[in-house]
């Protein structure tokens, strides 16, 4: 959520970066709510000053013997203005507040303005030793190799619960739980996080936080009888873990890391690529989540971004990094990273992972601060997200980058402590 008093002072500066978002702006409705929310706070504080100096007089007045009937029933008149100011405020207030948590974060000043991801940045490309484009064979696909192999079952997971929910058989539920061990290890080991197990059903309140709610309810899976949701990404509850706390300055940056699965509807997707991992419902992903100081705050996604890299470059997969233009980012970033990894069978890069900045917008919806120490007052603190990584892209690169002339798939050698098998035949 933006700082309305941002908003107040920069108005054009935020119908711009509003704009440059492909979002529309309702910052003139918005402001002029919060003149007459203020004009009323006004006009409600000088009828409770009238009040309490004409309450101090009467009391006067009685022990003066003096008859008080008239100024006290004008006085219910000015509680019962005041009642009236506090209910018109209150309604203005949830409007206000309405509309605010509409408005997204705004880009920052290093991102690029663009209207879609055919604006975005290619500012890194780490390709193995020896790595060629074209193979000498013709490489199949991971669905193909799925089946060949009997490790992936696309058509029981549709049957069981619909298309988009992948089956994982044999050493394909293997290999896939051998990556996500490798991933949470790597962090934990190499990357200093601290390791989160989340919930994987949460309520409004923490996606609001986060700020899927309300715009993007029509992605989330509802559990409507019990007010939950199933998340998205593990962001939502790692973050939701400090909603509403203060945290001690000594004690940043925070860094956690964790497993969770992923359930979204992808609505308005359709058409897009949905063949096996390309679009799929329930995606198994290792999420990092770092709570920061604002002054670091762009250094720690410098980081953040290569915290994931090295997982790539351990598992030796071909990537290349964009800086997503304005039009390209999510509602709560004010800058992001894509990281994608190559795919020979498609002949393109796939999203794998994304690393964002929120600076304090989330932290302002969640209410997430720090103690200052110097001054003694709390702050917002700036949140970060990254994949590291997301399974179902980095499945599709693996197996296909992996697979020989035969059809098999060799495991990464950073992967054999946790298959205990070396090759998938």
């Amino acid at each position: 959520m933006l700082d309305i008093k941002l908003i107040r002072e920069n108005p054009e500066k935020v119908k711009q970066g509003i704009e440059n978002k492909n979002e529309k702006s309702r910052v003139d409705e918005l402001l002029e709510l919060d003149k007459h929310r203020r004009d009323l706070i006004l006009h409600a504080d000088e009828l409770k000053s009238k009040r309490n100096t004409v309450s101090q007089q009467v009391g006067q007045m009685k022990k003066a013997g003096q008859d008080a009937t008239e100024i006290i029933a004008e006085m219910k008149r000015v509680g019962d203005e005041i009642s009236e100011l506090d209910g018109k405020l209150r309604n203005i207030e949830e409007e206000i507040d309405t509309i605010l948590r509409y408005i997204p974060n705004l880009p920052h000043e290093s991102v690029p303005v663009g209207k879609s991801a055919e604006e975005n940045v290619e500012v890194k490309r780490w390709l193995p030793e020896g790595f060629k484009f074209e193979n000498d064979f013709k490489p199949l696909d991971h669905v193909e190799l799925g089946k060949k192999l009997n490790i992936l079952d696309f058509e029981r997971g549709a049957k069981i619960s619909g298309s988009g929910f992948p089956v994982y058989k044999g050493k394909g539920a293997t290999l896939e739980r051998s990556l996500i061990n490798f991933m949470l290890d790597y962090h934990l080991q190499h990357h200093n996080y601290s390791e989160i197990f989340p919930p994987f059903l949460v309520n409004k309140e923490s996606l609001r936080g986060t700020g899927q709610l309300p715009k993007m309810e029509d992605d989330m899976y509802t559990i409507e009888k019990d007010g939950l949701y199933a998340i998205p990404t593990a962001e939502v509850p790692i973050t939701n873990i400090h909603r509403d706390e203060i945290l001690n300055e000594k004690d940043l940056p925070i860094k956690y890391v964790g497993y969770s699965a992923c359930f979204r509807r992808e609505a308005g997707s359709y058409g897009k690529d949905s063949k096996g991992f390309l679009r799929v419902h329930q995606f198994n992903k290792v999420e990092m989540v770092k709570f920061v100081k604002a002054e670091n705050s762009f250094d720690e996604l410098e980081s953040l971004v290569e915290d994931a890299e090295d997982i790539l470059q351990v598992l030796n997969i071909p990537y290349r990094i964009l800086m997503l233009c304005s039009g390209d980012l999510s509602f709560s970033a004010a800058k992001c990273y894509d990281i994608e990894t190559w795919s020979p069978a498609e002949n393109k890069w796939l999203e794998a992972s994304s690393c964002s900045n929120f600076m304090d917008f989330q932290a302002r919806r969640a209410n997430i601060r720090y103690r200052n120490e110097s001054t003694k007052k709390p702050e917002y603190v700036h949140t970060l997200n990254g994949s590291g990584l997301a399974t179902s892209r980095l499945m599709v690169s693996l197996m296909e980058n992996y697979q020989t002339p035969e059809g098999k798939i060799v495991v990464p050698k950073a992967l054999h402590r946790y298959t205990d098998f070396n090759l998938i035949d």
